[in-house]
């Protein structure tokens, strides 16, 4: 069982564009919030820096890594590896940190299917509209217009798994977003009323897949 003198797992996941990675490190601003860096076999971007954003390597060694099973999660993601190391989850967890982790669906099924003994919260966000996300991710990938294009593909099959997660929010405006998932992860942690309706995540679902 959970011991109330442990951190807790975060985990947030997101179609690509909608908002996660900012999210994640505006959270990790609260007292007692640390993010599971990841490792990735991608190049950095322009404003990333190793071993801050990502650990990155090659894929000989992300291989290493698999095979010495030091994984709690990895993935395949647009030719890129991802994945988060067991050990310093753990070390962060067992000194009462609440850990956030920025992965897909993949990922956060792993650590799922661990059944670890900590607590568990997993988010997915989803943009307000597939208009907006094309909008983000044009502004992202000015140079290469193809790429936007490909991530609207995957993002139709992403949106399918927000089934597997305990909420869906919608990241329409980012404070208002974030404040949203502060208190559903207040309430989880001291039991407290949770501000939620799945009636209306399920109806933009429907907007977003028709």
């Amino acid at each position: 069982m959970p011991s109330k003198k442990d951190g807790v797992m975060i985990i947030l996941s997101s179609p690509s564009g909608a908002g996660k990675t900012t999210l994640v490190k505006k959270l990790s601003e609260k007292d007692n919030y640390e993010i599971s860096i990841s490792h990735t076999t991608r190049q950095p971007r322009p404003e990333e820096n190793q071993n801050e954003d990502y650990y990155f390597v090659d894929e000989l060694e992300f291989k290493r890594l698999i095979k010495n099973e030091e994984f709690l999660e990895y993935a395949k993601v647009f030719n890129n590896f991802y994945g988060t190391t067991r050990t310093p989850v753990i070390d962060k967890l067992n000194r009462a940190k609440n850990v956030l982790f920025d992965i897909d669906w993949q990922g956060a099924d792993q650590i799922k299917n661990k059944n670890l003994d900590y607590k568990l919260i997993n988010f997915f966000i989803l943009p307000p509209s597939r208009e907006v996300l094309f909008e983000r991710l044009s502004k992202r990938h000015a140079s290469d217009k193809l790429i936007a294009k490909e991530r609207m593909k995957q993002f139709e099959r992403d949106v399918l798994h927000w089934i597997n997660y305990d909420y869906v929010v919608i990241n329409n405006d980012l404070d208002k977003c974030y404040t949203k998932i502060t208190n559903l992860i207040d309430a989880e942690i001291n039991d407290g009323s949770k501000d939620y309706d799945p009636e209306y995540i399920r109806n933009h679902i429907d907007k977003l897949t028709s």
